[in-house]
């Protein structure tokens, strides 16, 4: 038995819709198994306000969550990180700080809802995916024994749920 939840860190460049939507996600269908986080490379400062009726959706006060860089994930008195997950494509391939105990990592790439364009409807709808298609795999995640795997089949996993998670068997 863990002495402590699985600490989770999503990471986006902006920090303000995908990561944001994917910490309360997690936090939220974890059932207290994970600790979800979120950052970016390059923090907008804020939070979407279009990711905010998301938020209340799953029980979360919007004004709780704030745009933050991924660097006070990287400093001495961070979290202790097990899994880093990067949702969007730019994040992935920046250089990334260097992260204490070396934590699994995986690319679970989603269409940016902050770049939708049109009415709010529109907007809203791009969102609406984006969170469907995080909570697709991190309803995958939380189904994982993740205890009983090794770490390779459990970097493997995680993978094949960033590339299939959206496509039927």
């Amino acid at each position: 038995m863990r002495d402590r939840p699985y600490n989770v860190l999503f990471l986006c460049t902006g920090n303000s819709a995908r990561s944001i939507m994917a910490e309360a996600l997690l936090n939220r269908l974890g059932g207290g198994r994970f600790q979800a986080y979120s950052a970016g490379s390059f923090p907008t400062g804020r939070v979407n306000p279009h990711a905010h009726p998301i938020l209340r959706s799953l029980g979360f006060d919007p004004d709780d969550f704030r745009s933050k860089s991924w660097d006070e994930f990287a400093r001495p008195d961070a979290p202790q990180l097990d899994f880093i997950f990067t949702v969007c494509d730019s994040a992935a391939g920046e250089v990334c700080p260097i992260w204490p105990g070396q934590p699994i990592t995986a690319h679970w790439g989603i269409p940016d809802p902050a770049a939708a364009t049109g009415t709010d409807a529109q907007i809203a709808l791009a969102f609406s995916e984006a969170a469907r298609l995080l909570r697709n795999r991190i309803s995958l995640l939380v189904e994982l024994p993740v205890e009983k795997l090794d770490r390779l089949t459990l970097q493997a996993r995680l993978r094949e749920i960033g590339q299939n998670a959206d496509h039927p068997a």
